[in-house]
């Protein structure tokens, strides 16, 4: 029997017509799928943040519905984890994503080729730094300030294998300078110093040939704002450089004025554009610094750029003329490329009404531990969360400084010595509660009158926009270095603690830190209402003898351990001393050697004057330089 057939024969042909049309489209988008899959790597052309796409076509049509005649939808495109296995050598992996293997790639994987470059590249610039593992946390916050600015296009160079093997298990995009540097902080300097400075200038010269623009970048220094849109502005220049410039020559965001820069140029921070004289000017800065070794890498560059300058290319872009005559160098303005000193100290950008790009930690003292420490005051560095919530608690307190102290007065060493005098006191008393109570001290914001140098001056650099007062670096007052480590508690006592003064400011702090603040209020113990309360106000704060002792003070603030901020009100005259005297000795031992010195009385030799944690105890004490050699020693 044959079958029937319901509809007319002009239908069933219409829908078989339909029909392969429907198969038709969809067969094509799986070809195109499965090209997207299986074309160029992904991230290659995007900095290498970007991820293979997947494409999800959803159609309207059913195959019992007519075709309709408006336009097909449109293709809603979803970004998903790759589907291929991970490639080993992490360059086309997005920045941060960690690797899935759990076993450590070869080395050879890990050598800086013109493939490596090319997966992160983007608009035809790397932005690269390096380091060895002593500066593990300098290179991470430097990588984080870059992709908070959704810059992706970097690559790290690791010193040792210790800094390669954590940079590549944390996501980041790393290669093998084959240096084998030692991994700890080798100084300003020293013979290591010079040597790192060598592979900086080897690098260039390697990465130069590929044919990328180059930013490259120290690692103590960090990124505010994208300046590839800055550099962007000057497409004539073969080297945009940052300097050492501490006076401004612009009050906008253009060059600083290259006849007016009277100081050394900084390596810290320059763009490289893979050009003719720039390719002979780096190779003729390798050659010199491999042909001695006492060379410091910057001064060599200096002298380099320094043979011909000028004149200016015509027009307003502020170029000019370096090197051989034909290099075009510009100088990045330091009032928004900044220095140490005209970021932490001027304050150069806010006064100026600038928005900086970046900030470089020179001009500062206490080696790394300063750095870290002035990027930490600004909130510019990120710590592992342990930092921002550490056992036992905090301890901070109100210095109130009178206004005597700032501002009456001229500004002179005797008046700058009050000043800070009078705050190495409270902060004595505050480093001995701390380590009572075991808290770690978040120190106050620290105030100066002239600020500190190498060498003689009356104490502001003329020119400056520094003003007096001024908030000075906590490094201008304190060995930070000999703070972090280097007493053993045998000799000196148990370590405290300390934290900058910001800290309690810092959106890293957890919110439970924060609102979990006892304010202590100190009261003269004679007079009347001074009580202590075994429990806090419905306001959160308790009122606490002045001059009280170790015992009252174990027996009041063991209450209160779960808290994690105790806020002093004042700590003047707040602590009686350790009852133990081996503990009391121990403590002055330590912090003696907290304070450095101030530098420098002109025309003097030696013109510093050492800080004294105890200079209260001495009667007659006076703000001057040591008389001879014989007498040049700190006060301990």
């Amino acid at each position: 029997m044959a079958t029937s057939n319901p509809l007319p024969d002009g239908k069933t042909v219409f829908l078989t017509i339909y029909a392969a049309v429907v198969a038709g489209i969809i067969f094509s988008a799986l070809v195109i799928v499965s090209s997207i899959y299986t074309s160029s790597p992904a991230g290659a052309g995007d900095g290498g943040n970007g991820k293979p796409l997947h494409l999800v076509v959803t159609s309207l049509l059913s195959s019992s519905s007519p075709p309709s005649t408006s336009p097909p939808p449109p293709l809603i495109v979803a970004r998903t984890p790759k589907l291929q296995r991970e490639p080993s050598d992490m360059f086309t992996r997005a920045v941060w994503d960690v690797p899935v293997d759990s076993k450590m790639p070869d080395l050879k994987s890990f050598q800086l080729t013109k493939e490596m470059v090319m997966h992160r590249a983007k608009d035809n610039i790397i932005i690269v730094t390096f380091g060895n593992h002593a500066f593990l946390d300098f290179v991470l916050n430097w990588v984080k300030h870059l992709t908070d600015l959704n810059i992706f296009n970097i690559l790290v160079g690791a010193m040792d294998t210790k800094l390669l093997e954590a940079l590549y298990w944390k996501g980041i995009p790393v290669f093998d300078m084959g240096s084998n540097m030692v991994t700890v902080d080798v100084g300003w300097g020293s013979v290591k110093f010079h040597k790192m400075g060598r592979e900086k200038v080897l690098l260039i010269n390697a990465l130069l040939p590929f044919g990328y623009e180059i930013l490259m970048c120290d690692a103590d220094m960090v990124w505010l704002k994208n300046p590839l849109p800055y550099f962007a502005r000057f497409p004539e220049a073969d080297m945009l450089t940052s300097t050492d410039q501490i006076r401004p020559t612009t009050t906008d965001d253009s060059l600083d004025l290259w006849k007016n820069v009277t100081v050394g140029y900084n390596i810290g921070i320059f763009h490289w554009r893979p050009t003719d004289s720039v390719k002979r000017l780096a190779k003729e800065w390798k050659d010199l610094l491999l042909d001695d070794n006492e060379k410091w890498d910057q001064a060599v560059f200096n002298n380099l750029l320094h043979q011909v300058l000028g004149p200016s290319l015509e027009g307003e872009s502020g170029l000019f003329y370096a090197y051989d005559g034909t290099l075009k160098l510009g100088l990045l303005p330091a009032s928004i490329f900044c220095s140490g000193h005209t970021y932490f100290v001027q304050s150069m950008p806010q006064q100026l009404k600038l928005e900086p790009y970046a900030v470089h930690t020179t001009f500062q003292f206490a080696g790394s531990d300063g750095k870290r420490h002035r990027l930490r005051e600004a909130m510019l560095f990120y710590d592992q969360p342990a930092y921002y919530d550490t056992p036992g608690g905090f301890l901070s307190f109100k210095p109130g400084i009178p206004k005597s102290l700032l501002l009456d007065g001229p500004h002179t060493v005797q008046s700058h010595f009050s000043l800070v005098n009078y705050q190495l006191r409270q902060i004595r008393t505050a480093l001995a509660v701390a380590s009572l109570l075991n808290r770690t001290l978040v120190m106050p914001r620290l105030w100066c009158r002239f600020e500190k140098m190498w060498f003689g001056h009356l104490g502001l650099l003329k020119g400056t926009l520094t003003k007096q007062p001024f908030v000075c670096p906590m490094d201008h007052l304190f060995e930070i270095h000999t703070m972090v480590h280097g007493l053993s508690e045998e000799e000196f006592g148990p370590q405290i603690h300390f934290r900058e003064y910001s800290f309690l400011q810092n959106p890293s702090v957890p919110r439970h830190v924060k609102e979990s603040l006892l304010n202590v209020q100190l009261c003269d113990a004679h007079s009347r209402g001074c009580k202590i309360s075994n429990e806090t106000t419905s306001h959160g704060f308790i009122q606490f003898p002045r001059n009280s002792t170790e015992q009252m003070y174990m027996e009041v603030f063991s209450r209160y351990r779960d808290i994690k901020v105790l806020h002093f009100s004042s700590l003047t005259n707040a602590f009686r001393g350790f009852s133990d005297e081996v503990r009391e000795a121990k403590f002055r031992h330590r912090v003696k050697r907290y304070v450095g010195m101030w530098c420098c009385v002109p025309n003097r030799k030696p013109g510093h004057i050492y800080y004294d944690m105890y200079w209260d105890e001495k009667p007659g004490w006076k703000p001057q330089p040591p008389r001879t050699r014989q007498v040049d020693h700190p006060p301990w």
